[in-house]
């Protein structure tokens, strides 16, 4: 019998955008483009998900330069993969500051073995895009922060969510990141095709880390509070 960590794995595998993209933004795709991610999110989900027990289904916006585009994890940058998952990662040592904020919730929340065997954090859209700053920098871009993007994405975002679903998550309740304009698509999508029974949102880590970070352990609790009935 397969298990979640067989069909995690072979989902990112599998992952490819074909589409035609507005100029200056890029996907990146770690699954492809790093076998470091690849092999490191593999012994990830090998060490936290090799069973079939109920998960339930966190989405985030879309995966970051220096999270999940380093190591192929949500919101696990390679400091939290080697200092808090205790998997090696011989990369670059990125931070991200929402990963900081979600492992600081997990710890509240009981630990890592707990938290990831009853949750399952990836994204709206399951692989991130960059655009071109004024400085020719790339910088993280969201799904929905240009219609042409999103027109471009919108067919892999519903093929790629219904394969998430399918891997065999819960669907009384999902969980998202973010209470702008992830959660508004997130719930007209829901609307349309039923894919939850509920959804509950959460304020971003992004948003919390940036904007405020004075207030994180409240936070927190309302993260503690959303998921405390599992």
């Amino acid at each position: 019998m397969t298990t979640f960590a067989d069909r995690i794995i072979e989902f990112n595998k599998q992952l490819d955008f074909s589409g035609s993209l507005p100029n200056n933004i890029r996907i990146m795709n770690p699954y492809k483009e790093n076998p470091l991610a690849l092999a490191c999110s593999s012994t990830f989900y090998k060490k936290y998900y090799n069973d079939n027990e109920p998960r339930h289904l966190i989405l985030g916006i879309n995966p970051g330069r220096f999270g999940s585009a380093m190591t192929g994890v949500s919101f696990t940058d390679p400091k939290r993969m080697v200092g808090k998952c205790d998997i090696p990662f011989s990369g670059q040592m990125t931070h991200e500051p929402s990963s900081e904020y979600i492992y600081e919730m997990i710890a509240a929340y009981g630990g890592i073995k707990e938290f990831y065997s009853k949750f399952y954090i990836h994204s709206v859209c399951p692989l991130g895009f960059t655009i071109k700053s004024a400085k020719s920098k790339e910088v993280n871009y969201n799904y929905y922060d240009n219609p042409e993007l999103l027109k471009a994405a919108y067919p892999f975002i519903i093929q790629n969510l219904e394969k998430q679903i399918a891997i065999g998550f819960e669907t009384d309740i999902c969980f998202c990141f973010g209470t702008g304009k992830n959660e508004t698509f997130l719930r007209k999508l829901n609307n349309e095709k039923q894919y939850f029974k509920e959804i509950i949102a959460l304020e971003h880590p992004r948003y919390i880390m940036q904007y405020k970070s004075k207030n994180k352990s409240d936070y927190i609790k309302k993260y503690l509070n959303a998921f405390e009935k599992f």
